[in-house]
């Protein structure tokens, strides 16, 4: 092992015990309610290190080999970023009380002689034989040891550090002094939250071929861990929607009961949380520390779906009065956006969806990627993929005239749509009329697909290698309190 110089020690634990902690808690299962999070630094692979983002609430049904009266007790083996203030240990069959409670915080190069705290180990000095072996109390200027014979040892300078247990856990510690009713064994719960826990949901659509949009549709959950410990034969309870968290420097949501058993399936088990959806996952699973773990929400299925070639000039926005300058909307993009929509079979959490399509060999391959928000059952969801390459449009200003006597502004445009692919296209074409919210359409050379107060919209057909053009005009009025001043 690597020789530990005392700069790098950093102060770990700042109470001297009264005695020698109880023996550590053995965790014997976790029950951990992840909510989701959407930093892309918990989910990139190149990120290492403890992340202090996500949040989750995690419930650890701990073993404890106690004597009777007061004593203090070490638990180790904890996220480095836990919520300090809502973390707490109960005893449900009342053997015991916590009296007190001090969070040691993993840091650095001392990370793994704090998670040893309680346990025991061997020292190996400067000249690589055994030095002393015995119950680590302390790491501040040294290590306290307190040997066989009862006595306390500190130990300056040393070459390496061996875990009786075989390993050295992760993460923080947790120090309690505890009041046992008597000697024995003790279950406990220890509940808090923590970050450098997230998930969020992945989705994978195949496109069909054929003339109509079909696609082959996967929903998973994206789990990912950098909380500074593994996770191992962990229940999973995932919360989709958006909980208010007050603390900016890290989670503090409210202890929650027990999770109840899923029932037998593969799938999660889907249910409510007040104004949330939960998943139960069937089983328990592992989650290493750095790790993204995948894990299915829904059976895969074919769906309906429908494409569009949009191409949209403005945006939802009326300004305070009519807009009567002739240098306001006069032009927009050439651009034509590729989009996909879907109806939602069953609740779907918001996350990302990656679109495949077929080419000329089958091979499936990415066409576009977009952002899934919550979607209730029924509803709607709708992702730009891309720009697409062949399609274009020119939009040109016609004619614009305003009549104030009358209280009225005329403006008209043309948009010319090319095609630069072999086949046939129909696009999308979104305008919306600015200039004021009182408007009609006076004239089109097709006939608008949809019209609403914000909204005009039509079907264009281009042909292959070929152009087609949309000429409109619209007409704004107003009242005399609703006049411009200038």
């Amino acid at each position: 092992m690597p020789r530990l110089s005392l700069q790098k020690l950093a102060l770990a634990c700042a109470a001297v015990l009264i005695g020698g902690p109880a023996s550590a808690a053995d965790t014997e299962h976790s029950e951990v309610t992840l909510y989701r999070s959407d930093n892309a630094s918990l989910y990139a692979s190149s990120n290492d290190g403890v992340i202090d983002d996500g949040h989750a609430v995690v419930r650890e049904q701990r073993n404890l080999s106690l004597q009777g009266g007061v004593q203090d007790v070490s638990i180790g083996n904890l996220p480095d970023n836990l919520d300090a203030e809502a973390l707490s240990l109960s005893f449900p069959g009342g053997q015991a009380s916590v009296q007190s409670q001090r969070l040691l915080l993993a840091q650095g190069s001392n990370a793994a002689l704090t998670g040893l705290i309680g346990s025991q180990v061997s020292v190996l000095g400067d000249n690589g034989q055994p030095s002393v072996s015995g119950t680590l109390l302390r790491v501040d200027d040294g290590l306290l040891i307190r040997d066989g014979t009862g006595g306390n040892v500190l130990v300056r300078n040393y070459n390496a550090v061996r875990s009786a247990g075989g390993d050295f856990p992760s993460g923080s510690s947790l120090r309690l002094r505890i009041e046992a009713k008597r000697a024995g064994q003790a279950d406990a719960v220890l509940s808090y939250p923590t970050s450098g826990l997230g998930w969020r949901a992945a989705y994978v659509a195949v496109l069909q071929p054929g003339d109509g949009c079909r696609m082959q549709f996967e929903s998973r959950a994206s789990i990912a861990n950098r909380s500074g410990r593994d996770w191992k034969d962990t229940r999973l309870t995932l919360v989709a929607g958006e909980p208010n968290f007050a603390k900016s420097a890290g989670p503090r949501p409210m202890m929650m009961r027990a999770m109840a058993a899923p029932a037998s399936s593969e799938m999660p088990q889907q249910g409510s949380l007040a104004d949330y959806r939960t998943y139960t996952l069937p089983a328990p699973v592992d989650l290493p520390n750095g790790s993204v773990s995948q894990v299915p929400l829904y059976a895969p299925r074919t769906l309906d779906c429908e494409r569009t070639s949009l191409y949209e000039n403005g945006g939802h926005w009326t300004p305070p009065q009519p807009v009567l300058s002739p240098d306001d909307n006069s032009s927009g993009n050439e651009s034509v956006v590729s989009t996909l929509r879907l109806r939602a079979f069953d609740s779907l959490p918001a996350g990302y969806l990656r679109v495949l399509t077929a080419d000329s060999r089958g091979t499936p391959q990415f066409i576009g990627e977009g952002r899934i928000e919550d979607t209730p059952k029924g509803s709607d969801a709708t992702i730009t993929l891309g720009t697409a390459f062949d399609l274009r449009v020119a939009r040109e200003r016609t004619a614009f005239k305003v009549d104030r006597d009358a209280r009225t502004m005329d403006e008209s445009f043309r948009l010319t749509l090319s095609n630069a692919g072999n086949g046939s296209r129909v696009v999308t074409v979104r305008e919306h009329p600015s200039r004021w919210r009182e408007w009609n359409l006076t004239s089109s050379s097709i006939k608008p697909s949809k019209q609403s107060p914000d909204v005009l919209e039509f079907r264009v057909e281009v042909p292959a290698n070929g152009k087609a053009t949309l000429d409109y005009t619209v007409r704004y009025t107003w009242s005399a309190e609703q006049t411009p001043q200038s």
